[in-house]
């Protein structure tokens, strides 16, 4: 897939492709049907397609002070859609610029001059332009005039609930530990792409060495203890899942004031240093809590992994995120 700088012009070769446009924080199944209709309307026309977001996402902008919850940061998502089967991702700079360019002038300059869409998919909740004043409506009357067509894609959501799928749901779910729940309406386990940085080794002097990840700013997922399967992202797919316990925490025991992500492989051993991991997180296994000591803390370590080894071999036995395409997709390692 081809990651568009959005200072350059739009490859000839793009001009007048299918173009879903959204945030598309997780890429859920919401969104994925969104995507999925792009895709369709290139199919038909013979077009490329491809998809337009923001970065940063635009509450950063507009509340700085306050980091938004980024179930997937455009590392990420750049990841799932090359998953889709995008052609390209062009992400606009969400800043002062594009955020004070009214309706008219966005879907002219961007839509129109900057990358010659074909034709849009957008949500039916999608608003855009200072003062979030354009919609589907807008985009109708503006189209023939700038030659692309549109298709607003209603609320995706199935018979057992009433609620569209939403990615406020979805971090709603994770803050409460809820893995399966998040991972139902993604399509696919919830994921954190890093790469790993040097801790102070205190794993390692307890006989359970850790691969440390940085959280993005915001992610303020439940802390305790989970089941993970860890992808070695410079490999080659299909990439081999290796279980894992992961830890989120400031570490009571040890009285520290930060937000760490630890991750110990599960009958791995070697040096990780450096190398770009993707976790997938499949069950939450205890919530955080404080310790007497080292020692009892290390015994409770060993049933935790002990438990992680067997919600991952469960999982890794019948995998209920294949029966979605992202899901599918991740479970084989093509992600």
């Amino acid at each position: 897939m081809n990651i568009l700088d959005a200072t350059a012009p739009v490859p000839a070769a793009l001009r007048g492709a299918s173009v879903a446009i959204g945030n598309f924080d997780g890429v859920h199944r919401g969104h994925q049907a969104l995507l999925a209709e792009a895709q369709r309307a290139a199919e038909a026309a013979g077009r490329p397609w491809g998809v337009i977001t923001f970065e940063p996402h635009p509450r950063s902008f507009f509340r700085p002070s306050e980091p938004v919850f980024r179930l997937s940061p455009a590392p990420l998502k750049a990841r799932l859609l090359a998953a889709l089967g995008a052609d390209f991702m062009l992400p606009l700079t969400f800043d002062a610029t594009l955020a004070g360019l009214d309706a008219e002038a966005f879907i002219e300059r961007v839509l129109g001059d900057k990358v010659g869409v074909g034709h849009l998919v957008t949500g039916f909740d999608f608003h855009f332009g200072k003062g979030r004043k354009g919609n589907a409506d807008l985009l109708r009357s503006l189209g023939p005039k700038l030659g692309f067509t549109l298709t607003e894609v209603e609320q995706v959501t199935e018979p057992s609930r009433s609620a569209p799928f939403s990615s406020s749901a979805i971090r709603s779910a994770l803050r409460h530990g809820s893995v399966a729940a998040a991972a139902h309406d993604l399509g696919y386990w919830w994921s954190v792409l890093g790469t790993v940085t040097a801790g102070d080794g205190r794993g390692q002097t307890i006989g359970f060495p850790t691969a440390n990840l940085q959280l993005e700013p915001g992610t303020d997922t439940r802390d305790g203890i989970y089941a993970v399967r860890v992808r070695d992202i410079a490999k080659p797919p299909p990439r081999t899942g290796m279980p894992g316990a992961a830890y989120i925490g400031t570490r009571p025991t040890f009285g520290s004031d930060r937000r760490f992500l630890e991750i110990h492989l599960l009958g791995f051993s070697g040096d990780l240093y450096d190398r770009e991991l993707l976790v997938e997180f499949l069950a939450f296994i205890r919530p955080d809590r404080t310790f007497q000591d080292a020692a009892s803390l290390t015994e409770q370590i060993a049933r935790d992994c002990h438990a992680c080894a067997r919600a991952v071999a469960e999982i890794d036995h019948a995998d209920p995120m294949r029966a979605f395409r992202l899901g599918r997709l991740q479970a084989d390692g093509k992600i």
